[in-house]
């Protein structure tokens, strides 16, 4: 009886921790295949026949549409630079350059993937709208409240994340580090 007993304990005890971790997996996603450039992360084999288990699970789950290798690949970050989570309340300013790409679309989502609600119904920038400096270089400023130049509203929402993607470009499995592909900063400047 005792042995029949352990035996259930056994059976319960790895049936919970099975599909505690396959949840985690899903809902989280995991770092197999994970193209990682500052603050930006990138899946570069999602949009593949190569993509792994987890990562499949994680899309069925999200229904997110992921860009076909051909066509470019989706950094995304919810940390600025120093790790720090990005806050709607706070001012956040993504600056610098792009890799390579035909074309690429920065835009703000909540952490369910949502577009972010608000009154100007401005979602995100393309390259072919933002504001850019003599050097090519550009600075998207994030936050609340108005502010100059290319200013992108977060309805004030206590966490986000922003997607950069990329099309018609280079980056992709291969890329390993900044020099390869130069990704834009991105800085907390002020927080109420």
């Amino acid at each position: 009886m005792r042995l029949i007993f352990v035996t259930l304990l056994a059976l319960i005890l790895a049936a919970a921790i099975g599909l505690g971790a396959t949840w985690m997996t899903a809902t989280r996603g995991t770092d197999l295949g994970t193209l990682t450039i500052g603050a930006w992360t990138a899946r570069p084999r999602t949009g593949t026949v190569e993509v792994d288990p987890y990562s499949r699970a994680s899309i069925a789950r999200s229904g997110e549409l992921p860009i076909g290798a051909g066509d470019g690949i989706a950094f995304s970050t919810t940390r600025d630079d120093r790790k720090r989570p990005l806050d709607g309340r706070c001012d956040v300013v993504v600056s610098g350059v792009t890799p390579p790409a035909r074309f690429w679309t920065l835009t703000l989502y909540d952490l369910k993937g949502r577009l972010v609600a608000n009154s100007l119904q401005r979602y995100g920038f393309t390259s072919e709208e933002v504001i850019r400096g003599a050097d090519g270089s550009f600075e998207v400023r994030i936050a609340s409240r108005s502010r100059a130049g290319n200013w992108l509203p977060t309805g004030g929402i206590e966490r986000y994340r922003l997607v950069l993607r990329l099309y018609d470009t280079p980056v992709g499995v291969a890329t390993r580090t900044q020099r390869d592909a130069p990704m834009p900063a991105i800085a907390t400047v002020s927080c109420p």
